[in-house]
C-alpha cells in the first residue's frame, strides 16, 4: 500500500505569487510554509492520498492478522475514508479497515521502521504464554503478555494493531501533573542545583546527588493515577495486582531476550485492566547494554515510580512470587525457548540487529553522526532511531566493516553463537557466573562483593530461581547503576535516553519544547 501527501493549496498560491514581478519570494520561504501546515495536519482524506485503495470493494484478502486456521476468514470489505495522523516525530497514521464481518479494525500504519523484529518478538510471547497457561502455578493466576498483531509490509513500513483503551506511562504521569501544577522536571532540577556538573562527578557523588533527589520528592504519580482512575477499591485491588503481575512476566522475558529502551512511551497502562502492556521492540539481544556511550545498565526496568504504585507489598509480595514463578516455568521449558530464540538470532532478515558496531570505529563515528537534532516527548519509538540508524544505513555500514572484521555472515554467526551461549546461561541460573560476568554485556553492573564463597560456587554452577531473581531485582534497583546514566533518567528513571543526547537537545530545543520533553526525566 503506498500513501502519497496531497499538500494543502496555499503553497501554490504562494509559488505562484513568487513568480510575480511585484513579490519576490525565496523557495527556502515556501518550504518552510509548507513544512509548517504539514505539522498541523491531524486527518488525511483517503480520497486525496490514495483514491485507488478507498475504491476497493468485498477484497478477497483477509484483514491483516485475523486469520486463525480454525475458524471463517475476515476479508476486507471497505477501508475508512480518514486517516488521523498521530501527531509524534514519525508521524504514522491510524488506518481503519472494515471487516465483512461488521466490525472495524484499526491498525497504526509506521515508515522508516522495520517491524520484522517485532514481529518475531510477537511470536516468542506467543510461546511464553502457551508455556504459562500449560502450568499449573501460573495459570491460575491468569499470568500472561499482552500481544498484538504485527505486519512488516516491507523492510521499512508495517501495520502494527491498535491496542485500545491503553495510555502510555508518559501521557498518563504528565496528565496527572499538569492538573495539579506539578513542574515536569522537578527531579531533574533538584539534581542539577545539588551538583550542576553531575556529569562530571565520581560514581560515589553521584550516587549522593541520586539519593539527595529520591528524598526531596515522593514519585506516587503512577500509585495516585491508579487509585483515582477507579471507581472503587475492589476495582483498584483488581487493577494492582494485574498491575504488578504484568509487570513482573515482562520483566522477567524482557530479561531473557535482552530487551532494553524502556522508556515511558514504551511502557503502555491499560485503563480498565490495569496490565502494563510493552511496545516498540528495536533494541533485543542486551543491544543497549553494548552500547559504546553510556550503556544501560539494570536488566528490566524496576523504578522507585514502578515499586511505590505496587503499594504497600513493594516488590516483596506479588512481584516477587510471580518473577519466580515465570522464571521457574522459563527455565524448565529452556529446550523449547532455546529453539525459538535460535531460529530468531539466525534468521536472516534480521539478525543483522546483532551486528555490534562499537567493534568499529568507522561504523560507531557513522552511526552517531544519523541521530537526528529534534526529540519529540510524544513518540513512542523515537528514541530507538535516535540511539540507533535507520536499517539501510545500518546495512550499508556494515557492509563497509567487512573489509575490517572479515566475511559479514561469519561475524554475525559469531555474534549469534554469543547471543545463544547468553540466553543458555540465563535459563541456567548461569548468568552471575564468574565466566558468564567475563564475557557479559552486565558485566558493569555485577558487584561481586555480594556473593559470598558459597554463592560464587553456586552460580558456576547454576542459581537457584529464588537466588537469581533476588540478584536481578537488586541490579535493577541498584542506585548505583542508575544514577550512571544520563542525568535525564532521573530518581524514578522511566526514560532510557542517553547523556549525550541529553546535551544535544538542550542546544536545539526551543525552551518549551525542551520544558515538555523533560518529562522524561520522572
Amino acid at each position: 500500500m503506498c500513501f502519497f501527501l496531497r499538500f494543502n493549496p496555499s503553497p501554490v498560491k504562494d509559488l505562484q505569487f513568487a513568480s510575480s514581478p511585484h513579490r519576490s519570494i525565496t523557495a527556502g520561504e515556501v518550504l518552510r510554509r509548507i513544512d509548517k501546515q504539514l505539522q498541523s495536519l491531524t486527518t488525511l482524506d483517503l480520497q486525496s492520498v490514495s483514491p485507488e485503495l478507498l475504491e476497493c470493494r468485498n477484497l478477497e484478502l483477509a484483514v491483516p492478522g485475523t486469520y486463525r486456521a480454525d475458524s471463517p476468514v475476515v476479508t476486507i470489505a471497505s477501508f475508512a475514508p480518514q486517516l488521523v495522523v498521530i501527531t509524534s516525530k514519525q508521524r504514522p497514521r491510524k488506518l481503519t479497515i472494515h471487516g465483512n464481518d461488521g466490525k472495524d479494525y484499526a491498525f497504526l500504519l509506521k515508515g522508516h521502521e522495520d517491524l520484522r523484529q517485532d514481529e518475531r518478538v510477537m511470536q516468542l510471547f506467543g510461546l511464553v504464554n502457551t508455556l504459562l497457561e500449560n502450568s499449573r502455578k501460573t495459570a491460575e493466576k491468569d499470568l500472561s503478555i499482552q500481544r498484538y498483531d504485527v505486519i512488516p509490509l516491507s523492510p521499512n513500513s508495517g501495520l502494527i494493531e491498535w491496542v485500545p483503551n491503553c495510555d502510555t506511562l508518559h501521557h498518563l504521569i504528565r496528565e496527572y501533573r499538569d492538573a495539579r501544577k506539578i513542574t515536569l522536571n522537578q527531579e531533574h532540577k533538584l539534581m542539577l542545583s545539588f551538583a550542576p556538573d553531575y556529569d562530571n562527578l565520581p560514581l560515589i557523588a553521584k550516587v549522593e546527588v541520586f539519593e539527595y533527589a529520591l528524598q526531596n520528592t515522593e514519585g506516587n504519580d503512577l500509585s495516585r493515577v491508579l487509585w483515582l482512575k477507579s471507581r472503587t477499591s475492589e476495582v483498584w485491588l483488581d487493577r494492582r495486582t494485574n498491575y504488578t503481575r504484568s509487570l513482573a512476566v515482562m520483566s522477567m522475558v524482557g530479561y531473557l531476550l535482552g530487551l532494553g529502551d524502556r522508556h515511558p512511551s514504551n511502557l503502555m497502562l491499560h485503563r480498565y485492566s490495569g496490565k502494563i502492556l510493552h511496545i516498540d521492540f528495536g533494541d533485543c539481544f542486551e543491544a543497549s547494554m553494548n552500547r559504546e556511550k553510556f550503556p544501560e545498565k539494570v536488566p528490566f526496568r524496576l523504578t522507585r515510580m514502578l515499586v511505590k504504585a505496587m503499594e504497600v507489598s513493594g516488590i516483596e509480595g506479588n512481584f516477587r512470587s510471580t518473577c519466580e514463578n515465570v522464571m521457574q516455568v522459563l527455565r524448565l521449558h529452556k529446550d523449547s525457548v532455546m529453539a525459538m530464540m535460535e531460529a530468531f538470532v539466525h534468521d536472516p532478515l534480521i539478525n543483522w540487529r546483532l551486528f555490534n558496531f562499537n567493534e568499529v570505529p568507522q561504523v560507531s563515528t557513522l552511526a552517531s553522526a544519523h541521530v537526528p537534532p529534534v526529540v519529540n516527548s510524544e513518540e513512542s519509538s523515537s528514541n530507538r532511531e535516535l540511539l540507533q540508524p535507520q536499517r539501510g544505513a545500518r546495512e550499508r555500514e556494515l557492509l563497509q566493516a567487512v573489509n575490517q572484521l572479515g566475511d559479514a555472515n561469519e561475524v554475525l554467526n559469531e555474534r549469534a553463537v554469543a547471543v545463544m551461549a547468553r540466553m543458555s546461561n540465563k535459563l541456567t541460573g548461569r548468568d552471575f557466573s564468574a565466566t558468564s560476568a567475563s564475557s557479559s554485556s552486565l558485566q558493569h553492573a555485577l558487584d561481586h562483593s555480594t556473593l559470598i564463597s558459597g554463592e560464587t560456587r553456586e552460580a558456576d554452577h547454576g542459581l537457584s530461581v529464588k537466588l537469581q531473581v533476588q540478584k536481578l531485582i537488586q541490579q535493577a534497583m541498584s542506585h548505583e547503576n542508575l544514577c550512571q546514566n544520563y542525568v535525564g533518567y532521573g530518581p524514578d528513571s522511566l526514560c532510557t535516553l542517553v547523556s549525550f543526547l541529553f546535551v544535544l537537545l538542550v542546544k536545539l530545543l526551543k525552551p518549551a519544547d525542551l520544558h515538555i520533553w523533560c518529562l522524561n526525566v520522572v
